[in-house]
């Protein structure tokens, strides 16, 4: 049993439900409204499966004005909501309660408008992120964030956790690349914010929102911005027989002060994993760093000399550039399989701390030596550019105890993050994982502040319940 707390549902919601359906479908249509138990069970966990609860019921709504008809229906009932993507969430982010509406986003699948001489596109937000770039490709046009779950994951989802992908140490993150939204406020009243021109005069309330876990709006649309696909693009492979010499050659690239388009880390579980997975045909090491270059053939040479010169110097087992289109389709398929393939070995919580890049060998190491502390492996593959990890605790969740001793690895791993001058989170969000970690972070005084922010967006705390915040602290304003 996880040692991860969730509150007691409502009774009183609970005991409702038949008249919370019934409000729901005159709402918005009975065809968009799931309450047979055997059907909510599709909504009771997110890709954290460790943890899980059937909703009340879920709604499935077309646009943005059936999102606003739910949430007034929800307000003045009383009803939790949780707003859900894709359900790719890693953190929890889209557990539900069981006297909680799921809101989800399936059906906001559509394209509003394109416009490429400002470069942007503005999409309903359960588009799926590489869909995005799907939309515009044929013009030379893509979206850059590109996380590992972009062939599933929503633009929903991305807003909420703010997340990033293999290209973010170019490009950027979500919050980078959004331009305006469309949300729907807790009482149902419809907002704007932000837009394709221009800066925001007053507070930057847009970027409060991304990555607010879904906590004080629904996003139903999105304003993107849009880029010009790059001349051209090289990934180079680097095998290390020590993880620590790889984490000082990402060390040694930054510090350099050439920006690669991503630089990722994979260790040998992962890549062996991999290779058994795809057979991306990467090299039998210790540590594996894939480091992609653009622009045009002359940059491109030039970046990778400056880059091939640094990873000589620390001996590499192996140091290969791409010699073909299809040849860099392969090494990037390795990557984006890595989470897949790690299934297929067992069980795993995938953590997401953050550290300084210059911090990489040292925190490879000691999460080495936790790893012999708890009794569990622990498989590397992360965006090292920036310095995101992600750790994968593998564990077998048939086993009593297991997963609290995977939790408490990850917890010290966290720890290990923030100790360094890292923090909790890159791109997955707190949700319920990292929720009772939030202390080890920030004073308590830093989290009354952000509670506030909830509190103006969110007085009667119904959106997207228990995530975050501490129970102990959050538990007055819930009541």
């Amino acid at each position: 049993m996880s040692s991860i707390a969730m509150p007691e549902p409502d009774a009183a919601i609970v005991g409702r439900k038949e008249e919370i359906v019934a409000a729901l479908a005159t709402a918005i249509g009975a065809e968009s409204v799931i309450s047979d138990p055997a059907e909510t069970r599709a909504y009771e966990c997110d890709a954290l499966t460790a943890y899980s609860c059937p909703p009340l019921a879920a709604v499935l709504p077309h646009t943005t004005e059936e999102v606003a008809a739910v949430m007034r229906v929800c307000h003045e009932m009383g009803v939790p909501v949780v707003p859900r993507g894709s359900g790719t969430s890693l953190a929890g982010g889209a557990l539900p309660t069981a006297d909680c509406v799921i809101l989800g986003t399936a059906r906001l699948n559509a394209v509003l408008e394109v416009n490429y001489p400002d470069r942007y596109i503005r999409v309903q937000t359960g588009m799926t992120n590489l869909s995005v770039t799907g939309a515009v490709e044929a013009d030379g046009y893509f979206y850059a964030p590109d996380p590992s779950s972009q062939l599933a994951c929503a633009i929903a989802g991305n807003i909420a956790m703010n997340s990033g992908g293999a290209h973010c140490l170019k490009y950027g993150v979500t919050t980078n690349n959004l331009l305006g939204v469309r949300m729907v406020m807790a009482d149902g009243e419809i907002i704007e914010i932000g837009g394709p021109h221009g800066e925001a005069s007053c507070y930057d309330l847009l970027g409060v929102l991304c990555g607010s876990e879904g906590m004080l709006g629904v996003v139903t649309e999105a304003t993107l911005r849009i880029l010009p696909k790059p001349e051209g693009a090289r990934p180079v492979l680097m095998g290390f027989d020590d993880p620590e010499v790889a984490g000082e050659c990402v060390a040694a690239i930054i510090k350099a002060g050439v920006l690669p388009v991503a630089i990722e880390y994979m260790d040998r579980l992962c890549i062996r994993a991999t290779e058994d997975f795809c057979g991306a045909g990467y090299p039998d090491v210790e540590a594996l760093l894939i480091v992609e270059v653009e622009g045009s053939p002359d940059e491109i040479d030039e970046q990778l000399e400056k880059i091939n010169a640094i990873a000589r110097s620390l001996n590499p087992v192996e140091l290969r550039e791409s010699a073909s289109a299809e040849e860099s389709a392969m090494i990037w398929k390795g990557r984006k399989s890595a989470f897949g393939a790690m299934g297929q070995i067992g069980d795993y919580l995938c953590l997401d701390g953050t550290v300084p890049v210059s911090r990489l060998p040292e925190v490879l190491r000691r999460t080495g030596e936790l790893s012999k502390q708890h009794g569990l492996a622990c498989a590397n593959v992360f965006h090292a550019g920036d310095g995101n990890m992600h750790p994968l605790i593998l564990f077998n969740a048939n086993a009593p105890g297991e997963l609290e001793k995977a939790e408490a690895f990850g917890a010290d791993i966290l720890r290990l993050c923030v100790e360094v001058g890292g923090c909790l989170t890159g791109e997955h969000g707190v949700g319920i994982e990292k929720r009772d970690l939030m202390l080890d972070q920030y004073a308590e005084a830093d989290l009354e502040y952000q509670m506030r922010v909830k509190d103006a967006f969110d007085p009667d705390w119904l959106l997207n319940p228990a995530k975050v915040f501490p129970l102990d602290l959050s538990a007055p304003r819930r009541a």
